[in-house]
């Protein structure tokens, strides 16, 4: 009797990981549809300098806001699921504490603005822009825990709706006002918002915090427990930005600002294993309470198939025509078509490293964190050594940028090896995402997608795109889906 409760927990598990996908395959889409405009308006009115000027500014930001949540967005889950205190409670302790950090990291922005903007002049308010990590930790956080009771709608819509559609509409009427400035104040106004859509549908599931005092000793203590998943949070979202701040010490505002075009494509089906995540993580502390390794196993290769498919699909869909899609944003941006690929690959390959890091940093946390911090380092070391060899042999800037986004992908292969062989060890049962039926599907939608390239540029991206991922799709529906796999398509439940 134990034995089938645990096999209809597991089914109920994988159910509620195939409707968190369902949830996040439509944000997907809807985000698809919001961002192209913003890289539209970015790269034909304000230029790949403004573009790169921007871009630089926020990963500096966007870094100081991921060590500012504390490992937070995952860790939520882990603290919910074994206090006895009202889980409203435990929430605040959480926005306290990570305000608290938010405040440091501001304040050492605010006092050394060069950190942000080390090739261009500080004008105007830029020396606030770090007042918006507050927004970006407080939405992550309230987000989180949202996610521990299955509201992954929330995350879709303050994430793929509200944020992408605020920046886009923002940047094409700032763009009257200042084309230096205007990148800078629409991300500002599109975080403001994510900020108050995670925060209503958190004050309607948790309510207010009617009783709750600060812990302070508590609050210390969860800072330090959750110190190597902030850790490994941020060697994961460094290794997507490590190439662009390389980048930037090697070539112009301008070249930056194409990679950054490319790296934001690229980000596109990232956005689908990153968002598994709240969903993921409270069905694996749950299983981990209960013991149960060997369903931990099946879900993360369950997961891990998903969205190496999806993204596989994705990654050819945008990098065949490559040429065609970069050529949307404006013509010059169009050289950054070989970094697009070779970062499209990266996002396909990192699938297995950030499904199973899901199960490490509650397992083996430091750890984890030391395989991390060992890929930052390989692609530091890969990203010098390969732009020295354009140099070396004459290849221009872009050249250069195609070989950082290469050093990525062969450092994000390295992690999935070493991750999911660890992780298989640590539950005693193999964790594989990989399923040859997808090179039969690749070898299928290349084919089509090379016919594609000889159609006009504008047929390549409305017929061509949706040939390939038609025919894709059709061979993984047909040959590589069992049925726990169309659970992800049953809309009941």
């Amino acid at each position: 009797m134990e034995g089938d409760a645990t096999a209809d927990k597991s089914k109920d598990d994988i159910a509620a990981l195939a409707k968190g996908g369902r949830t996040n395959i439509f944000g997907f889409l809807l985000r698809l549809a919001a961002r192209l405009p913003f890289l539209f308006i970015a790269g034909r009115i304000y230029g790949a300098e403004a573009l790169g000027r921007f871009a630089y500014a926020i990963l500096v930001v966007e870094f100081a806001a991921q060590l500012a949540t504390l490992g937070l967005k995952r860790g939520l889950a882990a603290q919910l699921s074994k206090t006895q205190r009202p889980h409203v409670h435990v929430v605040w302790d959480g926005l306290l504490v990570s305000f608290l950090a938010s405040g440091v990291a501001a304040a050492i922005l605010i006092a050394f603005p060069f950190i942000m903007f080390p090739n261009s002049e500080i004008n105007g308010l830029d020396r606030f822009l770090p007042l918006v990590i507050f927004t970006v930790v407080g939405a992550d956080i309230a987000l989180a825990a949202l996610a521990y009771r299955y509201d992954i709608a929330s995350t879709v819509r303050a994430r793929s709706v509200v944020e992408p559609w605020t920046i886009s509409i923002a940047a094409f009427l700032f763009s009257y006002y200042s084309l230096r400035d205007g990148l800078i104040l629409s991300y500002v106004v599109s975080m403001i918002a994510a900020l108050l859509a995670s925060l209503w549908p958190l004050f309607k599931s948790y309510g207010l915090p009617h009783g709750w005092r600060p812990k302070p000793m508590k609050i210390a203590k969860i800072a330090r427990r959750n110190m190597p998943l902030a850790a490994a949070d941020a060697a994961e979202w460094g290794s997507r930005r490590l190439d662009l701040a390389i980048l930037g010490l090697f070539a112009s505002p301008a070249i930056v600002g194409i990679y950054y075009i490319a790296q934001q494509v690229a980000s596109l089906p990232q956005k689908l294993k990153t968002s598994f995540d709240p969903i993921l993580g409270p069905v694996i502390t749950r299983n981990l309470e209960a013991g149960n390794l060997k369903a931990i196993a099946s879900q993360v290769s369950q997961v891990g198939y998903w969205i190496i498919a999806a993204q596989i699909g994705i990654a050819l869909a945008l990098a065949i025509p490559g040429e065609a899609v970069m050529g949307l944003v404006g013509p010059g941006f169009v050289g950054g078509t070989g970094a697009l690929a070779f970062l499209l690959a990266a996002e396909a390959v990192a699938a297995t490293a950030v499904v199973s890091e899901s199960a490490l940093v509650y397992i083996a946390r430091h750890r984890n964190l030391l395989i991390s911090l060992s890929m930052l380092l390989l692609q530091a070391a890969l990203s010098v050594a390969f732009i020295q060899i354009c140099v070396f042999l004459g290849w221009g800037p872009l050249f250069q940028a195609a070989a950082v986004a290469a050093a990525l992908m062969v450092a994000l292969a390295y992690a999935s090896v070493v991750k999911a062989i660890f992780l298989s060890k640590l539950l005693d049962a193999p964790v594989n995402g990989w399923r040859w039926t997808l090179l039969i599907a690749v070898a299928v939608a290349s084919a089509i997608g090379y016919l594609a390239t000889y159609l006009p540029e504008w047929m390549e991206l409305i017929v061509g795109i949706p040939m390939i991922l038609g025919s894709y799709a059709w061979v993984i529906w047909k040959w590589g889906f069992g049925p726990e796999d169309r659970k992800l398509f049953k809309m009941k439940g």
